[in-house]
């Protein structure tokens, strides 16, 4: 039995894993979904990723799954365990010393233009739990503080000696597709793999996501 580690995003919570923790269960698998510290101002990129570590506890077999912003902390886990796989998904690939506020520019990601968080990030998954969601989320992020991480240069020398793979949302307005396949080729030297969904597919294609995850286990 496999654990997968599952980092949510900026603005996320662990909530935003609940449909796929249960279709893993149901493929025989072990899940762990961590809240990050998002609420402390002194917490950095180290914190962040302590705060995983600390929620894996003795379990072992492990593969690390980051999306959105949670690319930045995913592979810093797999500096902390030994993990079989990190899979980042639509997730932003980090570069030595550069922070998050920082990626934005400097990776080349254009605004989508869009201002609806519904159409810019949710527009494939039902409404109601879309609203459950970012009612959730939205409570959380009240108290959000990531200043410090924010601003934190990422602080690995190189890239986790660790089997990575990426999965691109094709149908994703938040990174976009064409993006996406640049980025991932300038960063990682790989070809992302690619299904339907939006930035949210953990909520909107749980299942294939699941079926995903489960193939790519070594």
């Amino acid at each position: 039995m496999t654990t997968f580690v599952l980092i949510h995003g900026g603005g996320g919570s662990a909530f935003d894993w609940h449909l796929l923790e249960a279709e893993l269960r149901e493929r025989g698998q072990d899940t762990v979904a961590v809240n990050l510290p998002v609420s402390d101002p002194r917490a950095g990129l180290w914190d962040y990723a302590d705060a995983v570590v600390q929620a894996i506890g003795e379990r072992r077999d492990l593969v690390v799954v980051a999306h959105s912003w949670g690319g930045f902390v995913g592979p810093l886990v797999c500096a902390r365990v030994k993990a079989a796989a990190l899979v980042l998904v639509t997730a932003m690939i980090p570069s030595p010393g550069e922070s998050p506020d920082d990626w934005w520019e400097r990776s080349g990601r254009r605004s989508s233009g869009i201002d609806d968080v519904y159409e810019l990030y949710l527009h494939d998954v039902p409404r109601e739990l879309a609203e459950r969601v970012l009612a959730h989320d939205g409570a959380l992020a009240e108290n959000m503080s990531m200043d410090r991480a924010g601003r934190e240069p990422w602080p690995l020398a190189a890239w986790p000696d660790v089997p990575t793979r990426y999965l691109l949302c094709r149908d994703d307005r938040c990174f976009v597709p064409d993006f996406v396949r640049r980025h991932v080729k300038e960063r990682l030297g790989i070809t992302p793999d690619e299904m339907p969904g939006s930035h949210m597919v953990m909520l909107s294609r749980p299942g294939e996501l699941a079926d995903y995850l489960v193939q790519v286990l070594p």
